[in-house]
C-alpha cells in the first residue's frame, strides 16, 4: 500500500508555526504517552551503545534529551532538523552530554558514510513519506551513514490490527487531533495534517517490510498502545543496499 498526505502548505512553515506550543500539545493529546514511549524507544536504541548518536528530525529536542541522559561518557549527539525555530528550542535543553545541533535535510545528511553508531527518529517519519519511494531513499539514506553493526530506531504512530480498536484510533485522531490540537497550538493547518497523517499512515508490518526494502536487517517491532504506536529497531548489517 502507498499511502499519500497533501500538504497544502510547506512542512517546514507548519513547523515553524507550531515550534511555541509543539511540547505541551503533544503531552496534552498523549496524556504524557509520547514521553514514555520516547524513553522506551531510547533505552531499546542506546543498548549497544556507541560513540556518536545521530537524533534525525530532532525537532524541540526531545528525544536528543533522552538519549542524553542514557548515554555512557564520551557518547556525542547529533540533533538534525529543518526547521530554526524548532531547533532553537532544543538548544535551549540542558543535555547531559556534548550535543551539536545542525539544519539540515534528512534526504542528504551531512554527515560522513559509515560514520555513527544510532540513528533515532520519533513521530515524524509521516512527514518523510512523500511517496513509499521517497521513504524507501531517505531511509537508505539514514543506512548510509551509519556503521556496519549500527541501528535505526524509528518510533511512530501505527495502526492497530483489530477493526475496533483501529475505528478508535481514528476516531481519536479525526477528532480529538484536529480539533483540540488547533485549539491548543492555534494552528489549524498543522493539526489537520497531523490528523490525516496518523490515519493514513503505515501499519507496523509494512513499515518493517519498506525498512528491509532499504537494506536494514533485522527489524524489530515493538506494538505500543494495542498498535497505535510502534517502535521498530533495525540493524545495518555489512555490504550494500538491497
Amino acid at each position: 500500500m502507498d499511502v499519500k498526505i497533501k500538504v497544502r502548505r510547506p512542512l517546514r512553515e507548519l513547523y515553524t508555526e507550531l515550534a511555541d506550543t509543539y511540547e505541551r500539545t503533544n503531552r496534552i493529546l498523549t496524556l504524557g504517552l509520547d514521553r514514555v514511549w520516547r524513553r522506551k524507544g531510547a533505552r531499546r536504541a542506546a543498548r549497544d551503545g556507541g560513540g556518536v548518536w545521530l537524533d534525525v528530525c530532532s525537532g524541540t529536542g526531545e528525544m536528543a534529551q533522552t538519549l542524553s541522559r542514557i548515554a555512557p561518557a564520551g557518547t556525542r549527539i547529533v540533533a538534525l532538523d529543518f526547521s530554526l525555530p524548532m531547533l532553537s528550542y532544543a538548544r535551549m535543553k540542558s543535555m547531559a552530554v556534548p550535543t551539536s545541533f545542525i539544519l539540515g535535510d534528512v534526504k542528504r545528511l551531512p554527515l560522513a558514510e559509515a560514520s555513527v553508531d544510532l540513528v533515532t527518529v520519533s513521530f515524524a517519519t509521516r512527514n518523510l513519506h512523500l511517496s513509499r519511494d521517497v521513504l524507501i531513499a531517505t531511509f537508505r539514506e539514514f543506512r548510509r551513514v551509519l556503521k556496519p553493526g549500527g541501528r535505526f530506531m524509528n518510533l511512530e504512530t501505527s495502526q492497530p490490527r483489530r477493526g475496533i480498536t483501529r475505528a478508535l484510533f481514528h476516531a481519536y485522531a479525526a477528532v480529538v487531533v484536529k480539533r483540540l490540537g488547533h485549539r491548543l497550538s492555534g494552528s489549524r493547518a498543522g493539526y489537520a495534517y497531523l490528523s490525516a497523517s496518523m490515519r493514513s499512515f503505515y501499519g507496523a508490518g509494512e513499515l518493517a517490510a519498506i525498512l528491509g526494502e532499504a537494506g536494514f536487517a533485522p527489524v524489530k517491532i515493538t506494538p505500543l498502545l494495542f498498535g497505535a504506536a510502534a517502535i521498530h529497531l533495525a540493524a545495518k548489517q555489512a555490504g550494500p543496499a538491497a
